[in-house]
């Protein structure tokens, strides 16, 4: 007769430190000793220069002359040696607003650049996007064609446009007979036209940035929902205003920030066409012009970055702070 051998439990019972969990944490340890030993002096001299190198660049570009320049708003300077720095409080401001001849129209091109980027482009991108997201055929080639006026130089598009524009020898005046002695229409010249002239050529790229970001807002929208609006009987039109466009109020949020950003930075281009003269001033341009310009009036000029900057945050602050109460809830 077989018998068959017991264990105690005493015998059963593993002894300490050889369990699973033992083992998991004996294997988490090595790794983690690994990882210690892998991270030598010499990787954590190249992590710190990696990491502090930009943030340091980043502050003293950055930071550091926004508030020099907000400090120096209040001063008279004339940029040769910081002797000459002289404070005068709130003059710069006072002079600004009731002296400056040019404040004001430039006050007002910046509007007009905000509502023409903002009702011309804007919808034109919103339309090209809509017609590449149904994947139409070599909608990739369309994509880059559009797109691509905003990785340009807007330097390079400047001297584009002031071929296209040119009285003599330009694509415009050559088609509508402008090109002759006494007909001439002088786009970038006459103070009626000039500005007109560069909107055109600042709406040609911004529409390619509108086009992505309103592209980028279709491909999240959730296919079910025009299948359900389709099975309701609901045409093309009637499923984009009732069902697409308003999953697309995040988007419409940002390119209206992008617009306003847009309009208030604006400066390459009318800089290459005529340097801000003859009915093209802007506050860029009145910001270059007294900072670096022949009467050197860095105090001044910093006055006027200073009425930039806070615009620019009227209008970024309240979009922070509703992003950052939507990442709250969600």
């Amino acid at each position: 007769m077989t018998t068959t051998p017991t264990e105690s439990p005493e015998a059963a019972t593993p002894p300490p430190g050889s369990g699973p969990a033992a083992n998991t944490a004996r294997t988490a340890t090595k790794v983690s000793q690994g990882h210690r030993r892998l991270l030598t002096r010499r990787d954590r001299l190249t992590l710190g220069l990696m990491a502090g190198l930009p943030t340091f660049l980043h502050v003293a570009l950055v930071w550091v002359t926004a508030l020099a320049s907000i400090a120096l708003a209040f001063t008279t300077w004339d940029g040769i040696g910081f002797d000459s720095i002289k404070w005068v409080g709130l003059d710069n401001f006072k002079e600004l607003f009731t002296n400056n001849p040019q404040f004001w129209p430039a006050v007002e091109h910046n509007i007009v650049w905000f509502v023409v980027l903002i009702l011309i482009p804007t919808p034109l991108g919103l339309f090209l996007a809509v017609q590449l997201d149904k994947n139409i055929r070599f909608s990739r080639v369309y994509q880059t064609a559009f797109f691509l006026p905003v990785v340009m130089s807007l330097a390079v598009i400047g001297f584009v446009w002031q071929l296209i524009y040119n009285p003599d020898t330009g694509l415009i005046n050559s088609i509508i007979g402008a090109n002759e002695p006494g007909r001439y229409i002088d786009w970038i010249g006459d103070p009626d036209l000039n500005l007109w002239a560069i909107l055109i050529a600042a709406s040609w790229r911004h529409t390619g940035y509108m086009m992505i970001l309103y592209l980028a807002g279709l491909k999240g929208v959730d296919p079910s929902l025009r299948e359900a609006s389709a099975l309701d009987g609901a045409n093309e039109w009637q499923t984009f205003k009732n069902v697409i466009f308003p999953t697309l109020r995040p988007t419409n949020t940002v390119v209206l920030v992008v617009t306003i950003i847009e309009a208030l930075r604006a400066f390459d281009l009318v800089f290459v066409f005529n340097k801000g003269a003859e009915g093209t001033e802007l506050l860029s341009i009145l910001v270059t012009n007294n900072i670096i310009g022949e009467s050197s009036r860095i105090g001044y000029g910093s006055a006027i970055a200073v009425v930039l900057l806070v615009i620019s945050l009227a209008v970024i602050i309240p979009y922070l702070i509703a992003t950052f109460r939507k990442e709250r809830r969600a």
